[in-house]
């Protein structure tokens, strides 16, 4: 029998982990990409086939009239090429997921269950925090997906669940795909250079519940009136969460305030270590997949939580300088991710810009009364400037020091100085994304006194 023969496209991270989980399960596996390295020319000679460098149309039609099926890396858009020739010509599109998904389901003793998360922000987080609730408990939990760690390099560990981080562009074709509990925690524009629209963007996260069973629990945030209408045509059982109703809800005052369930409160807000709303909402999250899939009882979720520490690069304190507090929001990269963090201070210099993706900045004005003064930073610059333009002053830096030592001229005492910065990095970080660029913002910081004193 002929082996199935396979084209991943895109061999970063996601492409080369896909491609090397085909070749051992028997398929032929063709390699292309758009920006050929030395390291994935490595993937293909690892695998005894060559990197396809750049093809045109024409090449990829030729390509894809001997392949079986598809599987474009994440970062390949909708509107690519090689997704548009295929979906002409018939041929499947798989992603890691989706693939991971079906070899989990033929695992001997059975799949192991899978909470999946997903939303415009928090879903890094609350992957996280999921898979530390589990481990807390003892139910040895893995966090993968849109992470370190593919879901389709992990299902050879041995452990007892997943916490699927499922971001847009591994949802938008999966066919198969499926978690006990799955949560979308909501939807804003973003990733308009992926996405052909809104509504594709919002029709890929959907595919979170898509293919879930009548006992598997949908969970939507209650204040979210996208992610609720989609609720309703949820297969699975509907939960809802939300600071003051949903199943999962906040109840009492200050110090006292409880998560709570359906069958009352199961732990406390003071056990968080962080606690601004969109902490708390994503706990109500979390708590509530794990409970609701079965997989964690409510009196096992208050440790979890006293544990889990938030990630790096997400309103993370990193010192204080003459009454001023430093925030590295570097993860923000949208309009909306920078404007949950607006809201959690009342008086701040905003450092933004980098790489749009195709996002309308002028809501980053709406919380302007929060904001002393802006720094403009990256390709964006004149975006943010025009985004304030007649309501907060803005200066204009062309380095992350020129950006600190501006902010740091312009924060009074009492102020937070906030990078965050609703676009994406790789203007100024092409190969280190966000997290070189929270570093370099610290590191900054750190030089100031040095700079200052010479």
């Amino acid at each position: 029998m002929t082996a199935p023969v396979a084209l991943v496209y895109g061999v970063a991270v996601a492409g080369a982990a896909t491609a090397r989980a085909l070749a051992a399960r028997g398929y032929t596996v063709l390699l292309a990409d758009d920006a050929p390295t030395p390291e994935r020319h490595a993937v293909a000679a690892e695998l005894g086939t060559e990197l396809i460098e750049c093809p045109d149309v024409a090449a990829i039609e030729h390509l894809l009239a001997s392949v079986d099926l598809v599987a474009p890396a994440p970062g390949v858009p909708e509107t690519h090429a090689v997704v548009v020739a295929a979906t002409t010509a018939g041929v499947p599109v798989r992603t890691e997921i989706d693939l991971a998904y079906e070899w989990e389901q033929q695992r001997p003793g059975g799949p192991r269950p899978m909470i999946a998360i997903t939303g415009t922000d928090g879903k890094t987080t609350t992957t996280m925090m999921v898979a530390a609730l589990m481990n807390a408990a003892g139910v040895r939990t893995e966090a993968v997906g849109n992470t370190d760690l593919p879901l389709i390099d992990a299902l050879d560990l041995d452990v007892d669940a997943f916490a699927v981080e499922c971001s847009s562009f591994r949802l938008a074709f999966t066919e198969q795909f499926r978690a006990e509990a799955a949560i979308w925690l909501n939807l804003a524009p973003d990733h308009q250079n992926w996405h052909r629209s809104m509504q594709s963007y919002e029709a890929a996260k959907a595919n979170v519940w898509r293919h879930q069973r009548a006992t598997d629990a949908a969970i939507g945030w209650v204040d979210d009136a996208t992610v609720m209408h989609q609720l309703d045509a949820a297969p699975g059982r509907h939960i809802t969460f939300g600071m003051h109703s949903g199943t999962y809800r906040v109840t009492g005052e200050g110090d006292g305030r409880m998560l709570c369930g359906p069958d009352g409160p199961f732990a406390s807000v003071a056990s968080l270590r962080r606690r601004f709303p969109h902490d708390i909402t994503n706990a109500l999250a979390a708590s509530a997949a794990c409970i609701e899939s079965g997989l964690l009882a409510p009196e096992a979720v208050d440790a979890g939580l006293a544990a889990f520490e938030v990630p790096h690069h997400r309103i993370e304190p990193i010192g204080d300088r003459n009454g001023v507090a430093w925030y590295n929001d570097s993860k923000a990269t949208s309009p909306h991710a920078a404007l949950t963090a607006i809201r959690s201070f009342d008086s701040i210099v905003l450092i933004a810009g980098g790489r749009n993706k195709g996002l309308d900045l002028a809501s980053l004005a709406t919380e302007a009364q929060r904001i002393r003064a802006v720094v403009a930073v990256g390709e964006a610059a004149a975006e943010v400037e025009a985004a304030f333009a007649g309501a907060r002053p803005v200066v204009r830096a062309d380095s992350m020091a020129e950006a600190v030592a501006a902010a740091d001229s312009l924060a009074h005492a009492g102020d937070v100085v906030l990078l965050s910065p609703a676009c994406a990095s790789f203007d100024w970080y092409p190969s280190g994304g966000y997290p070189a660029r929270g570093a370099d913002f610290r590191a900054q910081f750190e030089l100031l006194d040095a700079r200052v004193s010479r």
